[in-house]
């Protein structure tokens, strides 16, 4: 199965037992495979994120502040330092709960990136934020809205990225990207969903044998869990070459939105659709609720799920509803530019929960 593999793990039935206990107790082998390539393994190599502004990233959300409310809104500039720290900083400024921050996504710490947190300050007046700013950080505006921040509420990202040292033929790196450009890429959750060699997905079985383990730790691992149940199935799809194609019983989602709908015929129109980017096909999410893809789309998902049942029943017992994820992205106004110091520039935007290294990986070599 993809050369990836799981050992079925016994309850230790300890509810305060500690996390590094379960993980020395048990055989935990989950290793996070090498995903296999849409467009076959890249001939190239080269360098990101050699210093952060060669990783520059901003998010746009998919509203814009009111103006007034209980929660004070930041736009932060980082340089070198991730979201939960900043989140931190927020909250102990502020003096108020972790719990009372809020922001859209997470953003790596290695690059230059922008994005926006949220405080509750019901009854308190915006403090002066410029005290927050250091070489690392800058704030670039603070309005206040009704309601906190809310994770997902995305339009996307846009990214100008720079790879360094780079070799290889550049024709075969431009006809990948223009192959990008027209098709997409395969929508793999990116390492550092899964954590330092894949870590994430292992305390995610520790959490489900009984490890004692924060709360704000418990959704990122449980997303790791989910994650990687998703990319086996995309990894399935993509060595049967129908990522990005339709097979019978496939669920299908619309372009750059979470709403999807069944067809039970694949016919001229839909495969259109498909080829113009309007609507793509789908992979679950694994939680409580129906699977709701048949036939052939439906055996490879239950072929998955079935040799994968430690992480699908703790999955189930931890409440998480099952939701689809597109199995493509095909990137907005993507652009490159090859540099004379060995290196290529591009500029693209991805909807909300796509990773920029998955789009990378495709024509470079980067690990």
């Amino acid at each position: 199965m993809l050369g990836v593999g799981i050992h079925t793990l016994t309850l230790l039935g300890h509810k305060s037992i500690s996390l590094k206990t379960v993980l020395m107790s048990t055989n935990l082998t989950i290793e996070i495979a090498v995903w296999p390539h849409a467009y076959g393994s890249p001939k190239s190599s080269g360098t990101i994120k050699s210093i952060p502004d060669d990783f520059i990233v901003e998010e746009n959300l998919s509203f814009q502040a009111k103006g007034l409310g209980e929660h004070a809104f930041l736009q932060i500039q980082k340089k070198g330092e991730n979201t939960e720290y900043v989140a931190r900083l927020l909250a102990r400024y502020a003096g108020v709960r972790q719990r009372d921050i809020g922001y859209a996504g997470l953003k790596d710490r290695h690059g230059l990136t922008t994005q926006w947190f949220s405080i509750w300050l019901p009854s308190k007046d915006d403090l002066d934020w410029m005290q927050l700013e250091s070489e690392n950080i800058k704030v670039l505006q603070s309005t206040r809205h009704l309601r906190k921040l809310k994770r997902g509420v995305l339009s996307g990202n846009d990214f100008q990225i720079k790879i360094r040292n780079l070799t290889g033929d550049k024709s075969e790196i431009e006809k990948q990207l223009q192959s990008i450009k027209e098709k997409g890429f395969p929508n793999y959750f990116a390492s550092q969903r899964f954590g330092h060699q894949g870590q994430n997905v292992n305390k995610a079985i520790a959490l489900f044998n009984g490890a004692k383990i924060k709360r704000e730790k418990r959704s990122i691992y449980l997303s790791a869990a989910r994650a990687y149940l998703f990319n086996l199935i995309l990894a399935h799809r993509v060595k049967q070459e129908n990522w990005n194609q339709a097979i019978a019983g496939d669920v299908f989602i619309l372009n750059q939105s979470n709403s999807y709908f069944k067809n039970n015929q694949i016919d001229h129109s839909l495969m259109q659709r498909i080829a113009q980017g309007d609507i793509h096909p789908t992979a679950i999410l694994y939680g409580n609720g129906e699977i709701e893809t048949k036939a052939d789309a439906l055996a490879i998902e239950e072929y998955i799920i079935h040799n994968q049942e430690c992480l699908v029943d703790g999955l189930f017992k931890w409440g998480l509803e099952a939701s689809r994820r597109a199995l493509r992205v095909i990137p907005d106004q993507l652009e490159w530019a090859f540099q004379k110091d060995s290196s290529i520039q591009l500029g693209f935007s991805l909807p909300s929960g796509s990773y920029a290294t998955s789009l990378l990986r495709e024509i470079v070599d980067f690990e």
